[in-house]
């Protein structure tokens, strides 16, 4: 009689980005081992926080519920059901949004029957195994080849001792005893070869269907030691999957209509002649699907550019500091000319790329982040995230956080709360200016007229943002047709609709424009802010409109409306109603 494997997460969302990947690809390896032939069932049971259910106070007695369930469809009564019918493993793919909870699933779980083997797996277990205490076992890194073995020794012993390692490379029994030496000799599992690694979309361990996408990786490992990321301490090495097997993936994904794919690898471009030759493929292969890639500058030139801008997509580039002697403390390098010239490829071919800035890193300052905010913002990226610095467990930046002068949090998230030079009364004004900049540029998609409009103003973006910042503590608006509203006590949400933002842009900038006495430029820049504001909803989700605008359409997406006291100076001010909708090209208007 074959016993039943459950792999469990709790996901953040139920979105492509969220997709339980990890736990799918160890559920694939444990059902195709020749270990484990004709003695296990594989199930794949994924809970996501945003059901109530699963992020009260009861999550776990849910969680619970449902894996030992999941064979009967019936609820289960504490200590009734019957062994033979309760998995006899459950492997939990862990990670610091969902530690906690899934910590007091396995500690449930064992309450209700001892001989459930829990084995958890994922970031956090990688991080510190032997810190996993809850659990039965901890698989140190990648788990396609330690799990299966793991679990053919445990089926195969009838009384396995639960507080004994098995001989198998990754695996450790948690215990908070040995918690110091274990670190200090942390071995990983081996990491399965890319060519005998199963696919989980091929054995139809997920259906991509029900996230709406998928998360793809094209490869494993990074050549890069950033000591603040997990790949700091993974394989140095790229080890990439079969051609076979991607195009295989990609005849899946339009056999699915898969609308967006993000990909998964830390430094897509890594080999340009590889992205250029899947660039390739998937033009001809999905041609309707969405990608985002992550790459990094230094290796983008003419023809990658053109190739990314070939096809629907968006990069995103982890520019992190404008300041190369920061970055060294965190063992990156930038080389701003070469960043600068590479950027502007991107920009010629009209590709949609984005930048991540990181604040609070070693020896960075306040005045150096907003001096990195007005580098990325020149360079005319479509997005621009902004994170505070976490000391991630597990990372060579966690080995080094003390002596570099970081404080930090011991519990998830990990974020730095005090630095030698950039203090915790800064990081709280990092992450107000942060917030600012999202909700004007990034949400407010405000990339066509953001640069234009501030030129008149003679600030620099970070200025600009720190006005605005406080602009929104001012504000005080509805919430009357609004998804958010500043609370009570004056904090500012992380998100706000897209009408709200557009009309704290056009107060904002009319209210600057007027304390600069640059009056006449105002009506220019609320039509851009209106009229972009049209076409990129319609691009986004159809959304049509009609505007009534003081300039006549056509000049305001010439080239001379960057240009904003030329423009005033020498266009025709004439009411120009016009229709904004969807057609087979993209966003469009026409003159009404």
């Amino acid at each position: 009689m074959k016993k039943t494997v459950i792999f469990t997460t709790v996901l953040v969302e139920t979105s492509p980005q969220a997709l339980p990947l990890g736990a799918a690809c160890v559920a694939s390896a444990v059902g195709h081992s020749p270990l484990l032939k004709d003695k296990v069932n594989v199930k794949l049971l994924d809970f996501s926080r945003e059901e109530e259910k699963y992020r009260g106070e009861d999550a776990y007695l849910n969680i619970t519920n449902e894996i030992l369930s999941c064979d009967t469809k019936q609820p289960v009564a504490l200590e009734k059901q019957p062994f033979e019918k309760l998995p006899v493993a459950v492997c939990f793919s862990v990670y610091m949004w969902n530690r906690q909870v899934l910590t007091q699933v396995a500690k449930e779980l064992k309450k209700r029957n001892s001989q459930i083997i829990c084995i958890a797996g994922g970031p956090e277990a990688t991080a510190n195994p032997m810190s996993m205490t809850g659990f039965d076992f901890a698989v140190c890194g990648a788990g396609e080849i330690a799990v299966p073995e793991l679990l053919a020794k445990l089926l195969d012993s009838e009384n396995p001792d639960l507080k004994k390692t098995p001989c198998v490379q990754g695996v450790y029994v948690p215990s908070e005893n040995d918690l110091t030496q274990a670190q200090q000799a942390l071995v990983r599992a081996l990491p399965p070869s890319p060519e005998n690694a199963v696919s989980p979309y091929l054995d139809s361990m997920i259906d991509v269907a029900k996230y709406g996408g998928a998360l793809w990786e094209l490869a494993r490992g990074c050549p890069f030691k950033c000591a603040y990321c997990y790949e700091s301490k993974g394989e140095k090495k790229i080890q990439y999957f079969p051609l076979e097997r991607l195009e295989k993936e990609l005849d899946l994904f339009r056999e699915k209509k898969i609308a967006q794919v993000f990909v998964l690898d830390p430094t897509y471009n890594a080999n340009k002649e590889r992205a250029l030759e899947m660039l390739k493929l998937i033009k001809k292969k999905t041609p309707n699907t969405f990608y985002y890639f992550e790459a990094r500058a230094e290796f983008i030139d003419k023809p990658l550019a053109r190739a990314f801008a070939s096809i629907p997509c968006c990069l995103q580039i982890g520019l992190q500091s404008a300041d190369e002697n920061v970055l060294q403390k965190v063992h990156r390098t930038l080389n701003k000319k070469l960043f600068v010239k590479n950027i502007g490829y991107l920009n010629e071919t009209g590709a949609i790329f984005g930048f991540d800035l990181i604040f609070a890193l070693p020896t960075d300052t306040f005045a150096g982040f907003c001096n990195s905010i007005d580098f990325a913002l020149s360079l005319y990226p479509n997005n621009l995230e902004l994170f505070c610095l976490s000391v991630l467990p597990g990372t060579a930046l966690a080995e080094t956080a003390e002596a570099l002068g970081l404080k930090w949090q011991k519990e998830p998230p990990y974020q730095v709360i005090d630095n030698a030079t950039f203090p915790a009364s800064d990081i709280e004004k990092a992450r107000n200016l942060s917030r600012a900049v999202n909700i004007f540029y990034t949400q407010g998609r405000a990339v066509p007229w953001f640069l234009s409009a501030l030129k008149p103003l003679k600030m620099k973006p970070s200025a600009f943002f720190k006005e605005f910042e406080k602009f929104l503590r001012e504000k005080h608006f509805s919430s009357a047709g609004s998804s958010a509203a500043i609370a009570e006590n004056g904090a500012v949400p992380d998100e706000l609709d897209i009408g709200t933002i557009e009309a704290l842009q056009k107060d904002f900038v009319a209210k600057l424009y007027k304390q600069k006495h640059l009056e006449k430029l105002t009506n220019l820049a609320l039509d851009l802010i209106a009229f972009h504001g049209a076409l990129s909803r319609c691009t986004a989700d159809g959304t049509e409109s009609t505007l009534t605008l003081h300039y006549h359409a056509d000049d305001l997406m010439s080239e001379y409306a960057t240009d904003f006291r030329f423009f005033a100076e020498n266009a025709k001010v004439m009411k120009c109603r016009v229709k904004v909708f969807a057609s087979k090209y993209g966003a469009d208007y026409k003159i009404l």
